[in-house]
């Protein structure tokens, strides 16, 4: 494993930024790809940043022109001790999953939802920001619900009430912008252009941002703008966990310092 200094792989990102379009190391359709792929033309390895203070670091990359989001992290709702996505969301408010009865059993249940406080999805849930508390909570309105969700409404009427959740799952401002802010302190951001030659991918890593100083009320104020979602998805034999999300090209307005190299 290579180790670098902060100014090392400054360096390095640079010469792959001159090399212009280089093929993807991954399989075709990886979504990670572009990550990946970065990660071994500087022979690090995944979600290990070999610099000084690494875990002041974060390498965040992501693809130029698309409309999908930036992973922060991964954050279930408190309050913990009551497990809320497996024991709650999942068989109160759960749907069949599209899977169930072929690849999963027949009684398999899905709850997949991505978040924010713009708008509710068509199942009725968002995202609210309690400033009195200081939480970031998660809301069911079943006014809200689309009509072509009727079934699935009465199932959970049947399953428990419609009315607001109850406890609501939320996470306190201050345990999130630590999580935040432990994870994103510092970030080196790398977007890529995209293109496909004979069917596979090619990345052209154009820009390169080094973004310094998180700021935790910038983050607050990001969920309050509806950059920042929130992605559920649990289905019955798995919960893959929940993840804070942010909209594409967004990430640099959560810190004070940004420079383009």
């Amino acid at each position: 494993m290579i180790l670098y200094t902060k100014e090392e792989l400054i360096e390095d990102l640079k010469k792959v930024r001159d090399r212009g379009w280089i093929k993807s190391t991954r399989s075709s359709g990886n979504a990670g790809a572009v990550g990946n792929t970065l990660e071994d033309l500087l022979g690090i390895e995944e979600n290990n940043l070999p610099i000084p203070n690494a875990g002041e670091w974060e390498l965040k990359t992501q693809r130029v022109n698309t409309n999908s989001l930036t992973t922060l992290f991964h954050s279930d709702p408190s309050p913990r001790a009551v497990k809320i996505v497996p024991r709650i969301l999942l068989p109160l408010y759960g749907w069949k999953h599209k899977e169930a009865g072929g690849k999963y059993s027949i009684d398999e249940k899905s709850f997949r939802q991505t978040i924010h406080v713009l708008k509710r999805t068509d199942r009725g849930f968002g995202v609210e920001l309690n400033q009195t508390e200081r939480k970031v909570e998660v809301s069911f309105d079943a006014g809200a619900v689309s009509t072509r969700h009727t079934d699935w409404l009465d199932s959970v009427e049947q399953r428990i009430d419609l009315e607001e959740l109850s406890p609501k799952p939320y996470w306190g401002f201050d345990d999130l912008t630590h999580k935040a802010g432990t994870k994103l302190l510092n970030c080196f951001y790398v977007r890529a252009a995209v293109k496909r030659i004979n069917k596979i991918e090619h990345f052209h890593y154009q820009d390169i941002l080094v973004l310094q100083k998180f700021s935790p009320d910038r983050f607050i104020d990001a969920i309050a703008k509806g950059l920042i979602l929130v992605d559920f998805d649990a289905r019955t034999g798995h919960n893959h966990g929940t993840k804070f999300r942010m909209r594409q090209n967004t990430l640099p307005l959560l810190y004070e310092n940004v420079a383009n190299v």
